[in-house]
């Protein structure tokens, strides 16, 4: 066994991840929304950058500025040699068709009247004296988002330091206000309350409600009719008119959270027959680089602080103008492979979406399969069919007889339209969906269909059944 140092030459490829490449790959994986923001905090930490773009700016000379900014690799770059040879360097995000408003009606839309505030407002009419409008405030304020009060009576009772039958008064009270099943304890309270204040005194339908709403569930209508001791056909319409009532009354109001809107990374139209794309950053900040901090780097000297300082934040400030448009024209080169790939969907509909990998997208555009989960992942195109995630065209499928791959979104159709034309009294069962696919060429089998029929929320057979 020998000992000893020694010096040996070796050669090893491996990938060095730098800031600069961690900020490219982050920046990339970005949505609309979230890009919007981290140039924001770049804004605020880098004080070369600043937002807005010159009136005087010439498009094509900062461009040229870009490309040749791309060509110098590892090199300095003389900063000072830009600034003198261009009046400007800044980035703008632009749309090449159209112009669009940054602001929209929906910044405007005046606040939406909550479940609480719309019921606090009725008691203050109700016809309660002044001492128990208090507790009458503390049931409303008990009120879930459905409308449901999940707290007990002996609780409310003990707080207030009173007897149960004046908390049950005083909620009776309440349950009268709109809209109407608010105040309830449980789904039977909440449709009974509807039922009688519609006027409604059938006593099937009370023993329905009140007795058989797991039966009128799981459609077990013939054993309800057994029990009430009328016709299967009477206790169809009585559950068809139970299912008018509105199970979660507390629903329609606003629940006090931020409606959340999609905006579309991308856009897809077809115009003159062709699919024009683009990345929607138009209303995302136009960065520029500060003419002020220009004039400071032009005079100072090339190895002062100052000129060091400044430098290290052009550098920074041009790699993130450069990431945000290479991360444009991936976004646009991905999305432009899958339109190509699955134009039969954009122009015929959900049932001839194909099967599709990142692979293949990868292969096609010449970039990695993790680049492709990256520029697709959180994000949302705007098409003539809807708006849709990206990663919805992602998809697995089956082959048919001819050997072509079917996706699953498509299969999903043909389930959905198979169900809305079958007979309501004998409607088709897993298995029966299953051959009458495999009659069309599509080999898939009964459990495969109801993955798909419970993906898509769809009762099974014996639920749909009519009588």
């Amino acid at each position: 066994m020998r000992l000893g140092f020694q010096l040996n030459i070796e050669q090893v490829q491996k990938l060095v991840m730098t800031p600069e490449l961690k900020q490219a790959i982050q920046i990339l994986q970005f949505n609309h929304q979230e890009l919007n923001e981290f140039i924001d905090e770049q804004v605020l930490t880098n004080p070369v950058l600043e937002i807005g773009l010159p009136k005087d700016v010439d498009i094509k000379k900062k461009e040229e500025t870009v490309e040749k900014i791309e060509k110098v690799e590892k090199e300095d770059i003389d900063w000072k040699e830009y600034i003198r040879e261009y009046d400007d360097i800044s980035y703008r995000q632009y749309n090449s068709y159209q112009e669009k408003e940054d602001t929209s009606f929906e910044q405007f839309v005046s606040a939406d009247i909550t479940l609480t505030e719309h019921l606090l407002f009725q008691l203050q009419f109700a016809v309660l004296k002044e001492k128990y409008k208090s507790i009458g405030r503390y049931i409303i304020e008990s009120l879930d988002v459905n409308g449901y009060l999940n707290t007990s009576i002996s609780e409310i009772a003990e707080c207030f330091h009173t007897d149960e039958n004046m908390i049950e008064n005083i909620l009776t009270v309440i349950q009268t206000f709109e809209p109407t099943g608010i105040a309830a304890r449980n789904l039977k309270e909440c449709l009974l309350i509807q039922v009688r204040q519609k006027g409604i005194t059938d006593p099937c339908i009370i023993k329905v409600i009140s007795e058989h709403l797991d039966d009128v569930a799981q459609n077990r209508l013939s054993n309800i009719a057994k029990v009430v001791n009328v016709s299967t056909k009477k206790i169809q319409e009585i559950t068809d008119f139970i299912k008018t009532l509105e199970p979660k009354p507390g629903r329609a109001f606003a629940s006090g959270e931020e409606i959340k809107y999609i905006t579309p990374d991308v856009t897809v139209e077809k115009i003159d027959g062709e699919y024009l794309i683009w990345v929607n950053d138009t209303t995302a900040p136009r960065l520029s680089i500060s003419s002020y901090y220009r004039k400071i780097l032009l005079y100072e000297s090339k190895d002062s602080n100052t000129s060091k300082f400044l430098t290290g934040r052009l550098n920074s400030a041009m790699w993130l103008i450069k990431s945000i448009e290479q991360r444009r024209q991936t976004i646009y080169n991905v999305v432009k492979a899958i339109v190509d790939y699955q134009m039969d969907f954009f122009e015929y509909g959900r049932k001839h979406l194909k099967p599709l990998t990142l692979k293949q997208i990868a292969d096609e555009v010449g970039i990695h399969e993790s680049t492709v989960s990256r520029a697709v992942n959180g994000k949302y195109m705007q098409s003539p069919m809807g708006v849709f995630e990206i990663k919805f065209f992602f998809t697995s499928g089956v082959s048919n007889d001819m050997g072509e791959g079917i996706a699953s979104e498509s299969i999903k159709t043909m389930i959905k339209d198979l169900i809305e034309q079958e007979d309501v009294k004998k409607p088709l069962s897993d298995q029966a969906i299953s051959d009458v696919l495999q009659v069309k060429g599509i080999q898939i089998s009964r459990r495969t269909v109801a993955k798909y029929r419970d993906e898509m929320k769809i009762l099974s057979s014996s639920k749909r059944k009519r009588f």
